[in-house]
Formats: C-alpha cells, structure tokens, sequence
C-alpha cells in the first residue's frame, strides 16, 4: 500500500471520486474563483481540465457521479449568467448538455454579464489579489461611469464566479463592479487566509481601496463615482473605507455589519465571538488595535453618504450595530439611510426583502453615484 499524490499546483482541491473502470480519478479544483472538474488518467497519470463552461462546476453528491457504463458524468454548474443546474457530461464526445433549467420569469441568460478574472499587486508586495470585474454590456471607455467595489464577508470566504443576483441587479443598472479577493481569503491557500490575524481592517482594507485603483485605470470608470460595499464582514470594510480613506468614496452600502469590535464581541453568538477572538485577539491586552480598527470612533471622517441594512434577528451583527453608526454619523451631520428587516437574520431570506434591499441599494446609487447621461 502506498499514497500517492496527484495534485502538484496549489489550488484547493476538493472531493471527487473514481470512474466504474478504476482507470480514472475526478476532482475539482478552485482556480482564482473558478471550480473546475479534472480527470485524471491513472495509467499515463495526466489531468486534463474538462472543457466545461465556467463557474463553479461540482460533481454530483452520490457515491460516483459517472453512469454504470461510465459513459457520462453528472455535475453541477453555477455560473453568472444561472443558477445552479444540473449537467451531463458526455466524455466520448466531450460535449455537454443542461438537464434543468433555474432560471425564471424574464431574466435571459445572454442578458448577464460574464465577469473576467483580473490579479493586481497588494500595496506591500507581498500578494497578488484575485479580483472578479464585471463590465455592463455596451458601456463607454470615457471615464464618467460610476463604479462599484463589492467587498465579501468572512472573512474567510472567497468570492467565486457564480450566480449573484446582487451583483448582476447592479452591473444590469450600468455600474462597474469589481470583487476582490483580499487577503484573510479563502482559495489561496493557507498563509493567504491567515494574513489578516491581528490586522482586520489594516491590510485587507489596503486591498480592497487598491481595487477601485485599479478600477480607475481602465479608462471606464469616474473616480468621483465610486461607491464601496459589502456584507457582514465585508459591511465592517466598507465602513472602515469610509472612515480611514473618505477621499476615495462617493458613497457606501453596509448589508448586516458590524461597526465595533467591543460591542460585537459582547454582543454576538458564541460562535461568532469566538472566531472574530482568533481575528484579533485578547480585547484588553489588545485594546488600542480594537479601537484602531472599529469605525465607530472614526465617524467625523465620513464624506460619503451611507446605506445601511440590518437584520432585526441577527445573531451574528446585532442590529444595534447597525443603529449606533447611522446615530453618530447623523450626530455629525452627515448622511446615513437605515432599513431594519425585523424578520431577518443575518442577511435577507424572505424574497420580499431580498428584492426590497435590492431595489434601496439601486435607489441610494442612482442618487449619490448616478450612471452617465445618455445623449
């Protein structure tokens, strides 16, 4: 008995499982965001990527995912412009054809738009950042475009190249959007997500302020019209954006976050307060860190106007988050828009408040970050 290894690249590989033959072995493989399915030849030992469309493709939950005759393979693929489907694959061939179809009501596929894969150097040289961009169809490169910087929660999660109904809501509405993979994220192996201990909001946040940078380069966007925003942990990004780096914003969208690391300590689950201790570590002996990196001491830097959402049952960013950082930025005289969803946790379940966040998060962009005029 021996092991053998069969990956040598550094993408994270998950499971996968043998052909009815034994002569070959699936797996799939997160490449910068995209969730590929390989086969491997056990006899001559080479992979070869399957040459399916991208997304995040996963193979079927059952024991084996090939047919008896090993003939076909089912799998699963979630991509920008649909929702997760089921597919087969036929490995003669190598075609592939769609077995369900997600999508309903007037939403067309050819109608979303297929983000492309960009890297940029972090600030410090040390990384380079992943970033998905979507550009809305038919747009101009005369730099009066407003634009988007769409911030993950986690932070030990990764943004990958699926259906995001969020996303696609506001590319559809002429925004540029880009979505950085910031350091403290998942998919880059482990130094990468274990970069942000005891720097939440340091470094990470140099990373996401370096993607609307980069956004600005393209020719497509007016740096006057960036807007930042996120969810959970990347809701407390975005208001550290605004606070440490207000010259760079137009306006911001914080879903479900939070604002103080003492009073999100002391008030979320077990759970959360645990995970976010491994972040940044003992509050007193690492007191002047925590107050550093919660916005909430920060407000008066704010020039952008706010949007903030919060769930009235949210376990994990208490809604009192959300309510102390609207009443000091008002304090202050600056603008801040709060919506409760008192029937919500953390984040929006019921489709009535999922279509009505969206529809307040497009209106508060239309009114601070406007798309260019038409002729």
């Amino acid at each position: 008995k021996k092991i053998e290894w069969l990956t040598q690249d550094k993408s994270q590989t998950e499971a996968g499982g043998f052909s009815p033959d034994g002569k070959t072995v699936t797996w799939v493989a997160n490449v910068s965001g995209n969730k590929e399915i390989f086969f491997y030849n056990i006899d001559n030992k080479q992979a070869q990527v399957l040459p399916i469309s991208k997304g995040v493709n996963t193979l079927g939950a059952a024991e084996t995912s090939f047919t008896k005759d090993g003939s076909k393979l089912l799998f699963y693929h979630n991509g920008p412009d649909s929702p997760k489907n089921v597919w087969v694959y036929l490995i003669k061939e190598q075609r592939f054809y769609r077995v369900t179809q997600s999508l309903v009501g007037a939403v067309k596929g050819e109608d979303l738009v297929q983000p492309f894969v960009i890297q940029y150097p972090s600030t410090d040289g040390k990384w380079q950042i992943s970033a998905f961009v979507y550009i809305p169809y038919n747009l101009k490169r005369d730099k009066q475009n407003p634009a988007v910087v769409w911030v993950h929660g986690g932070p030990a999660t990764q943004s990958v190249n699926w259906f995001n109904p969020i996303i696609q809501y506001i590319v559809n509405q002429g925004y540029v959007v880009i979505i950085p993979n910031y350091r403290g994220s998942t998919g880059y192996g482990s130094e990468f997500t274990s970069a942000n201990k005891l720097d939440a909001g340091g470094n990470d946040l140099k990373d996401v302020i370096a993607a609307g940078e980069w956004l600005k380069k393209t020719g497509y966007v007016d740096p006057k019209k960036l807007a930042v925003m996120g969810g959970s942990y990347g809701g407390y990004l975005t208001t550290m954006a605004l606070t440490k780096s207000p010259e760079n914003w137009a306006a911001g969208v914080a879903i479900i976050p939070f604002v103080n690391w003492f009073t999100e300590v002391e008030n979320a689950d077990p759970s959360t307060r645990e995970y976010l201790l491994t972040i940044m570590g003992d509050p007193v002996a690492n007191k002047a860190l925590w107050q550093d990196r919660s916005p909430i001491y920060f407000t008066e830097n704010i020039k952008a106007p706010m949007l903030i959402l919060a769930g009235g049952k949210d376990p994990r960013c208490p809604k009192s988050e959300a309510e102390q950082m609207t009443s000091e930025i008002k304090k202050r005289g600056g603008i801040a828009e709060l919506k409760i969803y008192e029937n919500e946790g953390h984040g929006f379940s019921r489709i009535e408040n999922e279509i009505d966040a969206m529809k307040n998060i497009a209106n508060f962009l239309k009114k601070y970050v406007p798309t260019a005029k038409k002729p």
